[in-house]
C-alpha cells in the first residue's frame, strides 16, 4: 500500500510520549478528507470479497475506521473497551505492557461463530492490544478473523507483526 498521500499527511512527533519514541499522529489523516477517503476506499479493495459480517474497532482510534468500513462492507460494528466502559455483560483478555497489564473487554453478544471478524486498529507497535483482541474474539469463535491496521512501524526494531504471522491474515495500509 504505501500511499504517498498518506505517508505525506501521517505527522511524526520526535520524543513523545518519552524521549525517543517518534510518535505517529493518525488524526492528521483523520481530518484530511482526501485521507479518510483514500483509507476506507483501500480498506474496503481489500476486505470487499470476505465475506465480513463484523468489524471490532479497538479503543479508540480504531471507532474510526471500523465505522467508515462497516457502512461501506455492509457489517457490524463491535467495540472493544477497557474496563467499565460497556454497559452490558462483557468477557475479557489482560495482556502485559510495558509497566504492567491492561485488560480490554467486549459484550458477550456481540460475535457468534456464523461471523467473519475484521479486527482494526490504528496502530501496530508491539502487538500486544491486538494480540489481546485477537484472542478474545477467538473465544466466540468466529468463522475465520482477519486483524488490519492504519500504520505498521518496522523502523524502530518493533516486531509486532511476528506475533501474528501463524494465526491470522494481517494488513496495514501504510509501513513507517
Amino acid at each position: 500500500m504505501n500511499n504517498k498521500t498518506l505517508i505525506d499527511n501521517l505527522r511524526c512527533i520526535p520524543d513523545f510520549p518519552q524521549p525517543g519514541i517518534n510518535f505517529r499522529d493518525v488524526t492528521t489523516l483523520f481530518k484530511n478528507a482526501e485521507c479518510l477517503q483514500i483509507m476506507v476506499d483501500e480498506l474496503y479493495e481489500m476486505y470487499k470479497d470476505k465475506g465480513i459480517t463484523k468489524i471490532v474497532g479497538i479503543e479508540s482510534r480504531g471507532f474510526l475506521l471500523a465505522s467508515a468500513l462497516a457502512l461501506k462492507l455492509n457489517a457490524g460494528v463491535v467495540l472493544c473497551r477497557k474496563p467499565g466502559k460497556l454497559p452490558a455483560e462483557t468477557i475479557k483478555e489482560s495482556y502485559g505492557k510495558e509497566y504492567g497489564t491492561d485488560t480490554i473487554e467486549i459484550h458477550t453478544d456481540a460475535i457468534n461463530e456464523n461471523d467473519v471478524v475484521l479486527l482494526h486498529d490504528d496502530l501496530l507497535a508491539t502487538g500486544g492490544t491486538m494480540k489481546a483482541a485477537l484472542n478474545l474474539v477467538n473465544k466466540f469463535n468466529p468463522k475465520k478473523t482477519y486483524v488490519n491496521f492504519i500504520i505498521e512501524i518496522t523502523d524502530e526494531g518493533l516486531h509486532g507483526r511476528d506475533l501474528f504471522e501463524r494465526i491470522t491474515e494481517m494488513t496495514t495500509l501504510i509501513s513507517v
